[in-house]
């Protein structure tokens, strides 16, 4: 056979051919692939021809293979065994809880998720579990993670599936020694007497920055950051007023509520997996596991 033309096969011919060989008739392959014996006369004459040489000798009572037809059966063989055993095993693998799974979330949510993907893994100890926090929505269609958790609207990117977790609520806190020395909140009016920490590029649709926009003069933010992680930590070392989650704002002691929460600044949190992936056993357990702890701890 021609190595060349070979590496350029059409692997749909070659694996009617090896049918034919194997089950010896036209009508006895036609009928095993599920095609018109007319594809199968076609199929073949392109390969010969491809491959300039003759796979079978026709009779009336079947196709016998010549040798080159018996080299083609022997080397198809193993290739459709190895395809076969490549199959059971992904399949076997897609059906058990273990291998790498890469989760994604905010920063700000890490004191809550850590402490369920750690007893997670306790659970499922052939998983290796990758946590990546990023205020950067990593691409699940590139594979850059298999489940994230997002908050805010519903994420919209095709072949994504994102489930409702639930609503975390929110307000304003401010550290003690803040509260000390400039006092409480006592109404939105009173917010133009105090000092707020805030984005350097805020983001319009997140639920409290409304208020934020009428109710806070530019003077009053007297302390910026470029992200939810220097956020917090402003708002815990007395830098100012700042929106929390409750979860964050009731874990430190230290931090006092300006306010109680409202249902307007509530933030939706939405579990996303890919298409490909959302029914595989690792990713379908995680989630659900996930969705489960979030729901019954921290969530409403």
């Amino acid at each position: 056979m021609n190595e060349q033309n070979l590496n350029h096969e059409n692997w749909d011919e070659i694996r009617v051919a090896y049918h034919v060989a194997r089950l010896g008739t036209l009508s006895a392959a036609a009928t095993y692939l599920g095609v018109h014996h007319a594809t199968i006369i076609r199929r073949i004459d392109a390969l010969e021809a491809r491959l300039g040489s003759k796979l079978f000798q026709r009779n009336p009572r079947g196709y016998n293979p010549t040798e080159a037809g018996l080299e083609l059966l022997h080397t198809a063989a193993k290739a459709e065994a190895l395809l076969l055993q490549l199959a059971g095993n992904l399949k076997g693998r897609s059906e058990t809880v273990s291998g790498d799974l890469v989760v994604t979330a905010l920063g700000v949510m890490s004191p809550q998720i850590t402490p369920i993907l750690v007893e997670f893994g306790r659970l499922h100890p052939n998983v290796c579990l990758n946590f990546i926090t990023d205020d950067r929505p990593l691409q699940l269609e590139y594979g850059e993670a298999h489940v994230a958790l997002r908050a805010g609207g519903k994420p919209q990117e095709p072949n994504n599936i994102a489930q409702s977790v639930g609503r975390f609520p929110g307000t304003l806190f401010a550290h003690t020694k803040y509260v000390e020395k400039f006092g409480l909140l006592q109404n939105d009016e009173d917010a133009r007497n105090h000092r707020f920490v805030g984005h350097i590029n805020p983001e319009q649709r997140v639920p409290f920055q409304s208020w934020m926009t009428k109710n806070v003069p530019d003077r009053c933010i007297c302390y910026k950051t470029s992200d939810m992680r220097g956020y917090q930590d402003a708002i815990r070392a007395g830098a100012g007023i700042g929106f929390l989650s409750m979860w964050a704002g009731t874990d430190n002691p230290d931090l006092v509520a300006m306010r109680p929460p409202i249902p307007e600044w509530d933030t939706m949190i939405w579990l996303v997996t890919h298409v490909d992936l959302h029914r595989t056993a690792k990713v379908n357990a995680l989630a659900n596991f996930l969705k489960q702890k979030l729901q019954s701890e921290y969530l409403k």
